[in-house]
Formats: structure tokens, C-alpha cells, sequence
């Protein structure tokens, strides 16, 4: 398998048979690259491991970071078809990405990217890439090694994005404990949202229970804020920390 970066050429010109809102939905080339910045990550499949809890996350994480950079779209292709891109989009809860159904295989076959994967049951599909592309031209290329099983090292969101701007700062890893109910979690919530700051909510009795909360936490009351694995506490001390890290709710 002969796996080469195109950087300098040109995009292919192909029309995507793709889904949205139930309706079929045909995008050109030219409707996403023309007179754009566009950063795209291809991969095996639609809700495959790797696919599911790494590449798509972490790009749907970074997409506001990306496009501060001059990106207007960030675009994931797979050779899938409509339906199930569009189902695995509103699996992912990733609204911040752009996701492509190159259902024939055409627009992977001509970037080089087209390789057997009959072991898997797979048939024809994308090798794992990203590339940055300015006005129809790649400008940059991550193609993974050729290497056996599925190598997930160079087409990541944040290589993507050191290649871009390689001081940017990344969004900080929130994680909140809550239950149904409690007013301090709420206010712990509204603050995070105020200072816009993304955080993963983990409700108990029904994401973890009570010994989850001890075991992870030490704790026993809600909420309980984690940042970048630090814990910060509750929604008193998430205050003082917002305040300290000069990350201050809008009035």
C-alpha cells in the first residue's frame, strides 16, 4: 500500500450524496472548499471505536479553537452513506462539525486514500488522514503510518491545530458531579456557561452513584468540580478559582 501526501494540489471534484434534517442533501467540492480554510479528518467508519471516542470528540472540542485561527469549516468524511453519517452525527452530539458521506468512495479513491479493509468485513474504505486545505489546495497533509490495525497518531485534532498555531491554548478538561435538584449545582453549571467553559456533567443516580462519587472524589456532597484533573470543590470554591484564574462569569 502506497499511501502519498498531495500537499500543493488540488482537492477532487466529486458531488457527496449526503443526509440532512431526513432529506437528501448534495454538496460539491466546490460548496466546501472554494475560497475557504477548511481542515478535514477522514477515517474507517462511522461509529467505530477509535472514530467515535477520539477523533470526532476531540475535534468537536476544538472546533472553536481552530476556527479562532481563520478555519470556517471543519469537515469529516468517511465512506459511509448518508443515512448512517447523519445518524452518527446526532450520535455524537457534534454540531460544530461538518460530516460528509462519501458513500461511493469516489473523493477517497482520488486523493489516493482508498484501501481494502475486506478483513474487517469493511470492504472499501478511507485510510486515516486530516489535511488543511486553503481554496481548493491542500496545504498540508497528516497521513497515518502504514502500519497494521487502525494507527491513530498524526491525523488528531491537536496536531492539526500545533501545525496551525502551535501556542494556542487548548480548552481545559471539566468535569462536574451533580444531582437532580440541587441549587449549588446549578449555580456551579451557570457559572462554567457564563465563562465559557465546556464541562462534561456526570449526574448522580443515573451516570454514577454515591460510592462513585467518594471513590473519584473523596467527597460526598454535589457539586463536585474537576479541572484538568485538579479538584476544585464546590460551586463557592469554582468561584474563588474562576476568580483567581482570571475566568470570570459575565455579569
Amino acid at each position: 500500500m502506497t499511501l502519498q501526501a498531495r500537499e500543493g494540489q488540488r482537492v477532487p471534484e466529486v458531488t457527496f450524496r449526503c443526509r440532512k434534517d431526513n432529506e437528501w442533501n448534495d454538496i460539491r467540492s466546490a460548496d466546501i472548499f472554494k475560497g475557504r480554510n477548511v481542515v478535514v479528518f477522514a477515517l474507517p467508519g462511522a461509529f467505530t471505536p477509535t472514530c467515535s471516542s477520539a477523533h470526532v470528540p476531540r475535534y468537536n472540542e476544538l472546533a472553536p479553537v481552530l476556527k479562532a485561527q481563520g478555519i470556517d469549516e471543519i469537515v469529516c468524511i468517511s465512506v459511509n452513506d448518508g443515512f448512517v453519517m447523519e445518524a452518527w452525527q446526532a450520535d455524537q452530539c457534534a454540531e460544530r462539525i461538518t460530516f460528509i458521506a462519501d458513500g461511493n468512495g469516489e473523493f477517497t479513491d482520488a486523493m489516493g486514500m482508498l484501501v481494502d479493509k475486506s478483513d474487517l468485513g469493511f470492504g472499501k474504505r478511507s485510510w486515516r488522514y486530516s489535511m488543511l486545505v486553503r481554496d481548493g489546495v491542500i496545504e498540508k497533509q497528516f497521513i497515518e503510518p502504514d502500519e497494521p490495525g487502525d494507527p491513530f497518531v498524526v491525523s488528531d485534532a491537536d496536531t492539526m491545530l500545533e501545525y496551525l498555531a502551535p501556542n494556542a491554548a487548548r480548552p481545559k478538561d471539566v468535569v462536574l458531579f451533580t444531582k437532580p435538584g440541587c441549587p449549588y449545582c446549578k449555580a456551579a453549571k451557570d457559572d462554567l456557561q457564563q465563562a465559557s467553559m465546556d464541562f462534561e456533567e456526570i449526574v448522580l443516580g443515573r451516570d454514577a452513584s454515591l460510592r462513585s462519587l467518594r471513590a473519584a472524589t473523596g467527597a460526598m456532597t454535589v457539586p463536585q468540580v474537576f479541572v484538568n484533573g485538579e479538584r476544585i470543590g464546590g460551586s463557592e470554591e469554582l468561584k474563588v478559582w474562576l476568580d483567581r484564574a482570571r475566568i470570570r462569569p459575565a455579569a
